[in-house]
């Protein structure tokens, strides 16, 4: 889901996160409060920041209208993770600042393809070890 790779990312969600979205981050903060996020913010300085819509609330409004007025916040990029798409609030998000929307079922569908592709990857290798074993006997 996450294209580019970044050095230093912050996740403002519940603690039973879907570590999936994270993964392959070494440098990952993880805010457990909405009242934590800016100091978390200042402490880190993160290139992204990931915002979990269901478990802020409204909060996130707040959040996302802080970051857009302060220039020290206005080279982070924003991801919002959420269960469901919906086009009246995407649009309002979007318009607050929010890059790039991630979403659930894209997450169970990216693990699918990962899967599948890791099972022809493994069964082409095993053929072409086969073939090199008997080529080299």
């Amino acid at each position: 889901m996450i294209r580019t790779r970044f050095r230093k990312v912050i996740v403002v969600a519940p603690e039973n996160f879907d570590e999936q979205l994270i993964a392959g981050y070494v440098n990952v903060k993880h805010v457990y409060s909405a009242a934590n996020v800016f100091p978390a913010i200042f402490e880190s300085y993160p290139e992204l920041a990931i915002f979990d819509y269901d478990f802020l609330g409204r909060d996130l409004e707040k959040i996302l209208r802080r970051i857009q007025t302060n220039k020290f916040y206005n080279k982070i990029k924003i991801y919002c993770y959420k269960n469901d798409p919906n086009e009246k609030t995407d649009s309002f998000l979007k318009v607050l600042g929010v890059d790039q929307f991630i979403y659930k079922a894209d997450l169970a569908k990216t693990q699918k393809q990962k899967t599948v592709l890791n099972t022809v990857n493994a069964i082409i290798d095993t053929s072409i070890i086969k073939l090199a074993a008997s080529v080299s006997s």
